[in-house]
């Protein structure tokens, strides 16, 4: 049995050394299959969980059928996002380096004429999102005339947030024989009706299909009231203390509310929105990938295509919208084959919403609880704190000790009884006197004694009585 290598792929020595120094030696199963299909000039349709290794699935054989004699455009690369886009300018910058190649990154945001200025250097290889691009296609700064392979990454996000017109533009102004590469971890209708009709005899690639998350990644959820999720959330962190947490919310407005939250409960934490400006995002998330805060709060928009290093943890203190939602959520950590954790919180209403994703997914989502500083199962949980609330049965201690009370009691009530017999009877209240007619003074002494002792209770009336 062979074992493969990025060798035995077919992969430019020069990548290889590079790949080493990174310490990349060996292919994931999606670049195994994808590498050779791609260097072979073939379109190609990759379905992989997120965190994979997508990105140099297609980078590594784009930049090695690239021309550095050719000064111009010749591969292009269409992500959804800009913090995608501009991850996969600095993978294109890192190696293609190694073999001469420019890289240039297009995105929304940024001062178009700048971009310009940069396009009349002639990278060979131009990533940018589907309507920056278009843009400058359609001003003629962008020559499309060289370009020979075209990779839209992420396909269904770019068509969720709009990119269907701009990336049907894209492939219009390109070469016909031009060769296509589509990647998602997620495969919508409106994607293979597009593979079907831009792509010839398409090499599809699915890496385990069953499983639309990667196999390290640990599913579990937490069901409570609404009122008590903030709290819930504030001791699911405490307890797990991962060095990075993203959180997941789905509505915009609330981004800045759970962010202050947090930070008055004691745990840095800050917002990324989806749209905030460049310079803006790039602070956030240089401070997140430093580890200058321990929470990055983000819609599931604003977060789709990061890949943060070391992020350990993933919370959705929103449930996913659906499941595909919850994979690119839970894509964020776990990647190139590590661990990760992912936990929702859910109300007791939502817990069917769970029970949908495992079964739609393929994946075990369990409920968990915490009790006593323990993450454990609902059974375990509530037998723990029924044993904690039930009543201690009387055991032979607590016997011996209520036999002694009673014995002890027994005794003074018995020694009190045989000093009113040897003092005569003792005068009730509201008893009229019988030991005879009372001289003025007694009278007098016994009402005082009756004054102090109102209101106290029996045994310092009895201590006190003459």
């Amino acid at each position: 049995m062979s074992i493969t290598s990025f060798t035995t792929l077919g992969v430019d020595q020069r990548l290889i050394d590079g790949l080493s120094e990174y310490g990349i030696t060996e292919p994931t199963p999606v670049q195994a299959e994808a590498v050779p299909a791609i260097l072979k000039g073939a379109d190609v349709l990759a379905r992989s969980q997120t965190g994979t290794g997508k990105t140099l699935a297609y980078l590594l054989p784009i930049l090695q059928s690239i021309d550095p004699e050719l000064k111009s455009p010749q591969k292009l690369v269409i992500a959804p996002t800009q913090e995608l886009a501009m991850q996969i300018v600095r993978e294109g910058e890192k190696y293609g380096q190694l073999l001469g190649i420019q890289v240039l990154g297009l995105i929304g945001g940024a001062a178009l004429k700048r971009q310009v200025e940069k396009l009349k250097l002639h990278p060979q290889l131009v990533v940018g999102t589907p309507g920056r691009v278009r843009e400058l296609i359609e001003v003629r700064k962008l020559k499309m005339h060289n370009v020979g392979t075209i990779v839209v990454d992420e396909v269904d996000q770019v068509f969720q947030l709009g990119g269907a017109g701009d990336v049907d533009r894209i492939l219009r102004s390109a070469l016909r024989d031009r060769q296509l590469v589509f990647l998602s971890a997620t495969v919508s209708e409106e994607t293979a009706a597009l593979v079907k009709r831009e792509m010839q005899n398409p090499v599809e690639i699915g890496i385990d299909p069953d499983q639309s998350t990667a196999k390290g990644l640990e599913h579990i959820y937490f069901a409570g009231e609404e009122r008590d999720k903030m709290e819930n959330l504030r001791r699911v962190i405490r307890h797990y203390n991962p060095k990075k947490v993203m959180v997941f919310v789905n509505q915009t407005e609330t981004i800045g509310e759970l962010q202050s939250k947090l930070n008055f409960m004691g745990l840095s934490a800050e917002a990324l929105y989806a749209d905030a400006d460049k310079l803006a995002r790039s602070r956030v998330l240089s401070g997140f990938r430093a580890g200058k805060f321990k929470v990055l709060v983000a819609s599931g928009v604003a977060a789709r295509g990061l890949d943060i290093e070391g992020l350990e943890m993933v919370i959705n203190y929103d449930p996913a919208p659906d499941s595909e939602h919850y994979v690119h959520r839970a894509g964020r950590t776990g990647r190139m084959g590590r661990s990760g954790l992912v936990v929702s919180l859910v109300t007791n209403r939502q817990i069917f919403i769970m029970n949908k994703f495992a079964k739609e997914l393929g994946i075990t989502l369990a409920e968990r609880r915490l009790y006593g500083g323990k993450v454990l199962e609902p059974r375990t949980a509530s037998t723990m704190k029924a044993q904690s609330v039930r009543p201690k049965p009387a055991g032979a201690s607590n016997g011996s000790k209520a036999a002694i009370s009673g014995d002890g009691a027994a005794k003074s009530r018995s020694s009190k009884e045989e000093g009113r017999k040897a003092s005569g009877p003792a005068k009730s209240k509201g008893e009229p006197f019988r030991g005879g007619k009372p001289t003025e003074r007694q009278s007098r002494s016994e009402r005082e004694q009756e004054r102090k002792n109102k209101g106290a209770p029996k045994w310092l009336k009895d201590k006190k009585r003459p």
